[in-house]
């Protein structure tokens, strides 16, 4: 799949569901948008504002008009997931955005959530655009257990907090799928492997292995990552659970050998695996990332 395609989700049971590879980070195959076309519309995470008229493009492909469409759904408010939502907003002038409460005044006033990211992403920040404010009067902030009436589709809004204290995975049971955010870490079809998302500042291991567990309680047929597309559920829970636990055990092991945490995160982005999938400077920057929230982590835990 290149930047700038669009396709329908024929995984499972969907219907009614395209996704689109929005160029994030200059990466093919790393940051989809989600466009629901059924009796109301709606667009399910927003990308870093890079490109976002990309996403209007693929809105335009699908059928719906910018005037038309309803909903705006970020998972959560960290920006590769809705930096672009004031700017959609800004250009679907009759769409509500729906996010977690918590996360709500960061995009009616995103000075902290653009301080917090530059701090979190470094050099990866070339690749954003400085977002726009949301309305306030144009959000509806959502609590766990809410549900977006969509019609013939809904929107189940489902609290897990491990990743970010603003994350909601939304269940839309009609498809018997879930817009994963990222509770089930990063798919990477190339591989088809499920990798770890750890960033700081407010990963948290146990709370990340209990979102796995609500995830598997919800029970979907087909998981939709943000990054990256489609996949039937499978063992996917299993192998993120492992995969997470083994990451941060790696890395507190690597810390007691090591001088420094910056020795730390440099050992682990240097070594990355992900060099051939997403090319140097994402694969490196994204484990440094990573490594740091690990870190961080570690140091909240109880002596």
């Amino acid at each position: 799949m290149a930047i700038g395609d669009c396709y329908p989700v024929e995984t499972g049971e969907c219907t009614d569901l395209f996704y689109l590879d929005t160029g994030m980070y200059d990466t093919a195959e790393y940051g989809a948008v989600y466009i629901l076309t059924g009796e109301r519309s709606a667009l399910i995470d927003t990308g870093i504002g890079q490109r976002h008229d990309l996403i209007l493009d693929a809105m335009d492909s699908v059928g719906i008009a910018p005037e038309e469409l309803d909903i705006i759904a970020p998972t959560h408010v960290h920006l590769d997931h809705a930096g672009g939502a004031g700017y959609l907003a800004r250009d679907c002038p009759n769409a509500t955005v729906v996010v977690h409460e918590r996360g709500a005044r960061h995009l009616a006033d995103p000075t902290r959530l653009i301080k917090g990211t530059k701090a979190a992403v470094g050099d990866q920040w070339q690749f954003y655009e400085e977002p726009l404010p949301v309305p306030e009067d144009r959000m509806q902030p959502l609590t766990d257990g809410d549900v977006v009436d969509l019609g013939d589709h809904q929107l189940h809004a489902h609290h897990a907090p491990g990743h970010a204290s603003h994350q909601l995975v939304f269940e839309d049971p009609a498809n018997d799928a879930v817009f994963t955010a990222d509770a089930a870490g990063i798919y990477v079809p190339t591989i088809d492997a499920v990798r770890e998302t750890s960033p700081p500042s407010e990963f948290n291991l146990e709370q990340c292995l209990a979102d796995i567990e609500l995830l598997k309680d919800i029970d979907p047929k087909t998981l939709l990552y943000a990054h990256f597309g489609p996949t039937p559920t499978a063992d996917r829970f299993a192998e993120y659970a492992d995969v997470l636990t083994d990451w941060v055990a790696t890395v507190e092991a690597k810390r007691t050998e090591l001088e420094s945490d910056g020795a730390v995160v440099e050992y682990f982005a240097e070594n990355t695996s992900m060099v051939d999938v997403w090319g140097e400077l994402k694969a490196r920057a994204e484990t440094a990332m990573n490594t740091r929230g690990v870190l961080q982590y570690l140091d909240a835990q109880p002596e």
